[in-house]
Order: structure tokens, then sequence, then C-alpha cells
């Protein structure tokens, strides 16, 4: 199902929406940011320069840096009391980066969930349980809103309290899970140590996955999991842009459609912030043209795709990104090598004696990187046979060192020995 028409308008007129709404959002946060403005005074550029969307890459940057430096109100364009919501980031690397919703602002975020609930399959006549903590973080919230919008019965479970989670699918009929992937994946884990089969026993046909990219392995898993003819699709969104709702997959997985009528999206080289040509790889930037509180002009969101404009099977003519595969600021660099958690989770999701789960340890031993990679074992018979571990190892090593062109050191640990997230799951611990 379409929610929207917005999603199925000739490239011209959604150009033409976009031009309208950015001269007019630019205008906004020249007179009413003082950060903003000088950032635009700096950069040479005032409003009239913006002729048309090509001339999109005159203005300045913003990251997520302008935020804190302006913590808590000033990159706000209404004063305090117009904002009906807030929300901020946890703040453990700093100041935490606060956003704020006017009533209209809350109306385009549920508007843009829904088209995405939409775009994954979910309709009215779901049952779908929020399994993402509510709170401070956007994601439970946007997506509880979004799914009312369409209909859909909404369980506000939360996350964590596991096994309470599944017998509220079964006593509840969940028919859409809304969750990490990791999540989802921890969930299935324990409704079988119950003695319970995802795929037959419960009615869960749905998966609105965010919070965390999802490989293509790891789709591959839930389906294992939750049975093959469940919808896993993911989306995508951060709390500075407007929460989830940015883009989301259709049914058609061949990549995120973006909601073009709120957000400009460019690919540009992270290094150098030249932007890049339609198919090209590089870091995601985006724009936002329709919201009042917040709206942030070429926000670099340092996560890692391409940009695809080919109308879709699903008939929808919005532009397509490509699911994330890795963050600008999440690679490592190992020895020289350049190595993003994604490209190992890869290759370790195709072998078939190992579990989902993972841990990237990196360390510094006498002035030289190492990298070690716990792994759960699919199987804890495995444990028993040295020689079995031992090829597994040697194939797990020979494996990433194809794709990484390094080598790591492989530990393999008992099943469901390493942590469980609720949340993000955060697969990397660096030590250096």
């Amino acid at each position: 199902m379409i929610w929207a028409r917005e999603e199925t308008l000739a490239r011209q007129e959604i150009e033409e929406i976009q031009f309208t709404r950015l001269k007019a959002t630019l205008k906004r946060i020249y007179d009413k940011v003082p950060s903003y403005r000088k950032k635009m005074d700096q950069a040479g550029v005032i409003c009239d320069d913006i002729k048309s969307l090509d001339d999109l890459h005159k203005l300045p940057f913003t990251v997520k840096q302008d935020m804190r430096d302006n913590y808590p109100y000033g990159m706000f364009t209404v004063p305090r009391r117009e904002l009906v919501r807030i929300h901020a980031s946890s703040g453990t690397t700093g100041k935490p980066t606060v956003v704020g919703y006017t009533r209209n602002d809350m109306a385009i975020w549920t508007e843009c969930v829904s088209r995405i609930a939409c775009m994954g399959g979910a309709s009215e006549d779901d049952v779908a349980q929020i399994s993402f903590g509510y709170g401070m973080f956007t994601g439970a919230l946007g997506l509880h809103y979004g799914l009312e919008n369409i209909g859909a019965s909404v369980i506000p479970v939360s996350s964590g309290n596991t096994q309470k989670q599944i017998m509220y699918m079964q006593d509840f009929g969940t028919t859409l899970l809304v969750a990490t992937p990791s999540y989802a994946l921890h969930i299935g884990e324990v409704a079988k140590d119950m003695g319970i089969d995802p795929a037959k026993d419960l009615n869960v046909k749905i998966g609105l996955f965010g919070g965390e990219g999802m490989t293509e392995p790891m789709r591959d898993e839930m389906h294992r999991l939750w049975g093959s003819d469940m919808k896993a699709t993911q989306n995508y969104g951060m709390s500075e842009l407007i929460g989830p709702g940015v883009s989301g997959e259709c049914l058609e997985l061949c990549g995120m459609h973006i909601n073009e009528d709120h957000f400009i999206p460019e690919i540009i080289n992270p290094d150098t912030g030249e932007v890049l040509p339609p198919g090209e790889k590089g870091e995601l930037v985006i724009s936002c043209i329709t919201k009042e509180a917040l709206p942030l002009i070429r926000y670099r969101t340092g996560d890692i795709s391409r940009l695809f404009y080919e109308p879709c099977k699903c008939g929808r003519t919005t532009v397509r990104m490509e699911n994330l595969s890795g963050r600008s600021d999440d690679m490592l660099i190992i020895r020289g090598v350049n190595v993003f958690p994604s490209q190992i989770e890869e290759v370790l999701l195709k072998i078939d004696e190992i579990g989902p789960h993972y841990e990237i340890v990196v360390d510094r031993v006498n002035y030289l990187d190492t990298m070690e990679i716990k792994v759960e074992l699919a199987d804890e018979s495995l444990l028993d046979s040295y020689a079995m571990l031992g090829e597994l190892e040697n194939r797990i090593k020979f494996n990433l060192r194809t794709v990484l062109g390094l080598d790591a050191v492989i530990k393999l640990v008992a099943p469901r020995s390493l942590r469980r997230f609720e949340g993000k799951a955060r697969r990397v611990t660096d030590l250096r």
C-alpha cells in the first residue's frame, strides 16, 4: 500500500516542491538562528544565491557539534513555548543533542512514519508491538504515532523483560514487531528456550526494524528464526533530522525510499565535502525542508550510503538510499586498513556454524594494532571437537582476510555467552 500521493510524483514536481520549501526554510534559519547566520556569512553566501537545487552545495554543512555548541535551545527557530515535545540524545560523548517539535512538526513526523510503515507492509489490521525503549530516544514514540495513524493497534511494551514480550505476543496476537534487529533476534532465541517456535507458534509476520543497520545476512537470520514469510524491512532516521521516518524499505527490498517532499538528500566525499553523482558511495547529507522548530540544512549524518533515482517496481518515484554500509565515524583503522564493522558482520553471518552475535575488541600491543573477534557458536556440541573448532576458526580467519585484507584473532565462545542488547547493539570495544 502507498500511503501518500507525494510518494509517486514525477521527478520535476518533486524538485519544484523541494526548491520552494528549501528557500522558505533557508530564510527562516538565516533570520532566526544566529549561529547559522554566522556560518553563512563566513561562507560568503546569502539566501538569494540559491537559485536552484543545483546551488545547494554552496551552503555550509551542519554537524552534530553545532547542536552541542548551542545547547540546549540555540538552534531552534521558535520560542520554547511553541515546542510541544522535546527529545535528546544520551550525551555520552559530551553535551546531548536536543531536538524539539512544534505541533505541526509532530503532524509531519506522524505522516512520514505512516508512509514508511505502509512501505513495510503495515496496515490497520495489524497489532503492533513496540519493543524500542520509550523515553528521550525518538524511535518508540515515532513509530507509535505513525502506526496509530494508519489504524494499527499499538502495544507500547518498551524494551526489556523479554519473556513478558513473548507473553504479550501470544496473548494479544501481535502481528508486527518494532525493534532493533539484534533485539528481535534475541526475542526469537528466548522464545525457543521457552519451547516456543517463533515461526509456528507466534503470529508476527511483519518486522519494522531500525535503530541500527540490518545487513542481508542478518535479514536471512531473521527469516530463519521468525519464518521465511516474515516481511522484514528496515527504516532510517535520526533524532536530529526528525526521528524515524526519513526513509524506509518497501517490500521490493531495493533500498530505502526517502520522503523527498520533506528531506533533500546528497552524497558527499566525507574527506573533501565534494558532492558525488548518483550511484557513488559516500556520506549521506540531509536537508530538512518542512520542519519548523529545528530545520537543519545540509546535516552530515556520518552514515555511508548511495542514492538511486530510478522509479521502483512498487510504484514509488522517490529516491532510494542504499542500506547503510557503515558510518564515517565508526570506521576502524587497523594497521592502516579501513575496516567497517558491517564488513565483518557480512562475513560472519554467512557461516552456518556460528550465531548472529559477535564482539570486536581492538587494542594496541607493542605499538601494533590488534583485533580480536569473539564469535558465538550456533551449536554447543562443537566445543567437544578441537579439530572442528580449529577448522572453523581457520575458515573464519581466511574469509575475513579475503574481505578485509588483514588478519584477526578469532575467539569462539559458547552459545548465548555474549551480551545481548535491548536497544542498539554495541559491537566494538576499542581499547587503544
